[in-house]
């Protein structure tokens, strides 16, 4: 009797002995939870994270009353966080490096590893992560812990890919892109001036919550009859979540680029509570990338870029690239303002005006 008892003791510690640690791969319960427990279960109680590479770039976002913000000052954008976020949430290991590449990729790692410290809204360190490269079979990316002795391939469920770009140290990369974010009923008025072309050029002023004025080209706004006061209110629209591609801020000759590239517009706009946004947006030269290279573009001169402008911003303190497409309706000429909804632009010139489509 007590052989048997002792025989079911002993093949009831083989077995879960056995399931602990072949159960499950994809289960990190299958390692110990200071070696493999990479995944951020509870990213709501993060308050501030740190990334740093091996190249020197770092950046810290932080988790404020008004939002996330990168290096105590710009708004963090929100795609770039969201994903990474993401990635804590639900990266997890799948196996501890195998003894043939173990020294590799630990050289790997000493080398060229980027570290991810994640902090509680305490201001406690939860955990840092060194995040390495693709592994070796392509099955997931190389991480370790801090600490911990051995590094684990580490995947997120469901994609295929490595994981090390979602963890970006360049401020360029975490800087939120937002040019113009402005309700419609929160503008005062919008200035868009055309450099070199005031016929399509305008201010547009709110005289009270549904109703507008627009100065500009007095044979425009005198000769062609009624203004439009539902394309005004509809123009509105265009200014909420307008953003650029880019930040083009310390690469080589940006300014003297931008001190040779002709000025294509300005455009500032007033808020009702008296905040004011100005940017400034020069032409960019033609390049081999350039879509109108071989087939012109009747809004475009032929000597410049038809997708993509440079602009400055934030009080002459940001350069950046904006695309064509996001600011077509931005860009809108006096004349506009004044045609019937039904009827085509060119029926409705005032005559002997000329009107310039290179704005």
């Amino acid at each position: 009797m007590r052989k048997t008892i002792l025989y079911l003791v002993i093949l009831g510690i083989l077995g879960y002995a056995i399931y602990y640690f072949l159960g499950s791969n994809r289960n990190e319960s299958a390692f110990t939870a200071d070696e493999a427990g990479f995944r951020i279960k509870d990213t709501g109680s993060v308050g501030k994270i740190y990334i740093a590479a091996s190249n020197g770039e770092a950046v810290t976002i932080e988790r404020t009353d008004s939002g996330w913000i990168v290096n105590k000052q710009y708004k963090a954008l929100p795609s770039t966080l969201n994903l990474l976020l993401a990635t804590l949430a639900s990266q997890e290991a799948l196996y501890p490096v195998t003894k043939n590449a173990y020294d590799n990729v630990i050289r790997s790692l000493s080398a060229d590893a980027t570290k991810v410290e994640i902090y509680g809204k305490d201001k406690k360190k939860i955990k840092a992560i060194y995040v390495g490269g693709q592994s070796v079979n392509n099955s997931g990316t190389n991480m370790l812990i801090e600490g911990a002795k051995s590094p684990y391939v580490v995947h997120v469920d469901g994609f295929n890919g490595y994981l090390s770009p979602r963890f970006p140290s360049g401020l360029k990369d975490w800087r939120d892109r937002t040019i113009f974010n402005i309700p419609p009923q929160e503008i005062k008025s919008i200035s868009l001036q055309y450099a070199g072309n005031p016929v399509n050029s305008f201010v547009l002023q709110r005289e009270n919550d549904t109703s507008f004025v627009m100065t500009g080209d007095e044979q425009i706004t005198k000769n062609m009859g009624v203004f439009n006061k539902r394309r005004a209110n509809v123009y509105l629209r265009y200014f909420t979540n307008v953003n650029c591609e880019g930040y083009l801020n310390g690469l080589e000759d940006m300014d003297t680029t931008l001190k040779t590239a002709p000025k294509q517009s300005a455009i500032d706009i007033t808020g009702m509570h008296g905040q004011h946004v100005h940017v400034d947006i020069y032409w960019m030269a033609i390049n081999r990338r350039s879509k109108n290279r071989n087939v012109s573009n009747s809004d475009v001169p032929d000597d410049y870029d038809a997708d993509r402008l440079y602009a400055v911003i934030n009080n002459y303190k940001d350069t950046v690239m904006i695309q064509q497409w996001a600011f077509r309706d931005i860009f809108h000429k006096t004349y506009e303002f004044f045609q019937k909804d039904a009827t085509p632009a060119k029926e409705e010139r005032p005559k002997n005006v000329i009107i310039n489509k290179n704005r």
